[in-house]
C-alpha cells in the first residue's frame, strides 16, 4: 500500500459517516420546515404601538419569516405592561414552548434579572433564552430630553440644591426610562421626580408634548417617529446621554453621564446602567423549546439583521442596526453580575424602593 493511503474499508467507513451526517442534517432541515410551514410565529412586543421597540419589531417581522425554514407568517402582538415585564413573563411562563413565540423586551429586563431583582419577575437571568439584539447602540444614544420651557433647562439649574424639580415620565420597574431617571437622580444628584404609570415611551413623549411632563428619557432611534424632537428648533433639548463611550456626533455638546459622575460609586452605578444599552433591542424566546428550533430562530434573527431589504428599511427609518448574538448578551449579563457589590446593592434599592410621583 502506498504511504499515506487509507485502507479501502477505512475510506468506506468515513464515507458512510459523512453520508449519515448529511442525511441527519437534511432530516433536521425537513423537520424544521415541516414545523414552521403554514404556522404563525408571534413576536410579542412589551410596549404599545408607535414606540422604538414596536418599530424595530415590525421591520423585523416583514423579513424574519423568509429566513426561517418553511417561511412561516410573522405576526406582531403588542403586550404593554410593567416596562415589558408582562411580555417577558408571558413568553417565559405562558407561551407554548415550541419555538413559535419570541418577545421584544426592554433592555432593562436583562439588568433586573442580572441584579436578582424585579417586582413580579417570574424567572432568573440564567432562564432567559436570548436570540440576540438588533442594536448594540453603535450609532445611538439614550438621552434625557427636557422641554425648552421647563423649570430647569440646563444641567447647572438641574443640579442646584433645592432648585425646581423636573417631572420625568416612567412606565415600570423594569423599564429603561425609569432606571435612567432614577440613576440620574441618585448618582448625579439631579432634581428629578419620576412620574410612573405610562404604558410606554410613546405615551411618555406625548405627555411631554402636552406639557403634562417636563422631560423624558429616550434613544435617538426611538424618536424616528417624532422627528421634531431631533430638530434644532424642536420643543426639547437633550441634557445628558448614556449608553455610549463617546459623545454622539449629532449632539457633541451633550455630556455623558459618566463624565458627570462625582465618585467611584456613581461611576459604577452608571456602568451597570449602561451595559444593557449594548443589548439595546433584545429578543428572547421560550425556555424549553427544542434546541434545533432555538438554533433556527437565532440563525434567522442574525440573517434578517444582515438582509439588504431589512437594512434599507432601517436606514430609511433612521434606526441603528448593529446586531450581535444571544451568546454575547449572556456575556454582558455576566459582567453585570460580577460588578462591585456596593453598586449592585444601590441599584437594587433604587429600582425596588425608589418613590415615584403619582400621575
Amino acid at each position: 500500500m502506498m504511504a499515506g493511503a487509507l485502507p479501502r474499508a477505512c475510506v468506506a467507513y468515513w464515507a458512510a459517516l459523512l453520508a449519515f451526517g448529511t442525511i441527519d442534517a437534511l432530516a433536521q432541515d425537513t423537520s424544521l420546515a415541516d414545523f414552521y410551514h403554514g404556522r404563525q410565529v408571534q413576536i410579542v412586543v412589551g410596549y404599545g404601538a408607535g414606540g422604538g421597540y414596536d418599530l424595530y419589531a415590525r421591520i423585523l417581522a416583514r423579513r424574519f419569516g423568509a429566513h426561517l425554514p418553511g417561511r412561516p407568517t410573522i405576526v406582531v402582538q403588542n403586550m404593554p405592561g410593567a416596562g415589558s415585564l408582562r411580555a417577558a413573563n408571558f413568553v417565559h411562563s405562558v407561551a407554548a414552548k415550541d419555538g413559535a413565540t419570541i418577545a421584544a423586551v426592554d433592555r432593562q429586563v436583562a439588568l433586573s434579572a442580572a441584579l436578582g431583582y424585579a417586582e413580579n419577575m417570574q424567572f432568573k437571568s440564567q432562564d432567559i433564552v436570548w436570540l440576540g439584539t438588533l442594536s448594540s447602540y453603535a450609532d445611538d444614544s439614550y438621552n434625557l430630553w427636557v422641554r425648552k420651557d421647563a423649570p430647569s433647562r440646563t444641567l447647572d439649574e438641574l443640579r442646584l440644591p433645592g432648585g425646581p424639580r423636573l417631572k420625568v415620565g416612567g412606565s415600570g420597574v423594569s423599564s429603561g426610562a425609569d432606571t435612567m431617571a432614577l440613576v440620574m437622580r441618585d448618582a448625579l444628584k439631579l432634581n428629578i421626580d419620576l412620574v410612573k404609570g405610562y404604558p410606554d415611551g410613546a405615551a411618555i413623549t406625548l405627555a411631554v408634548d402636552r406639557n403634562e411632563l417636563h422631560a423624558a428619557t429616550a434613544g435617538i432611534s426611538a424618536l424616528a417617529t417624532r422627528p421634531q424632537w431631533l430638530a434644532a428648533d424642536g420643543p426639547v433639548r437633550p441634557l445628558v446621554a448614556v449608553g455610549r463611550t463617546t459623545r454622539h456626533p449629532m449632539f457633541p455638546d451633550v455630556p455623558l453621564a459618566s463624565e458627570l459622575a462625582p465618585d467611584e460609586l456613581a461611576r459604577a452605578m452608571i456602568r451597570i446602567l449602561e451595559l444593557p444599552y449594548q443589548i439595546a433591542r433584545p429578543y428572547m424566546t421560550t425556555p424549553g423549546a427544542p434546541p434545533e428550533r432555538v438554533a433556527a430562530l437565532r440563525k434567522a434573527f442574525l440573517a434578517t439583521a444582515a438582509d439588504p431589504a431589512f437594512l434599507a428599511e432601517a436606514q430609511k427609518m433612521k434606526i441603528d442596526v448593529s446586531p450581535f448574538s444571544g451568546d454575547e448578551i449572556s456575556r454582558l449579563i455576566m459582567e453585570i453580575e460580577t460588578s462591585p457589590e456596593e453598586a449592585k446593592t444601590h441599584m437594587r434599592t433604587l429600582m425596588g424602593a425608589a418613590p415615584a410621583v403619582a400621575r
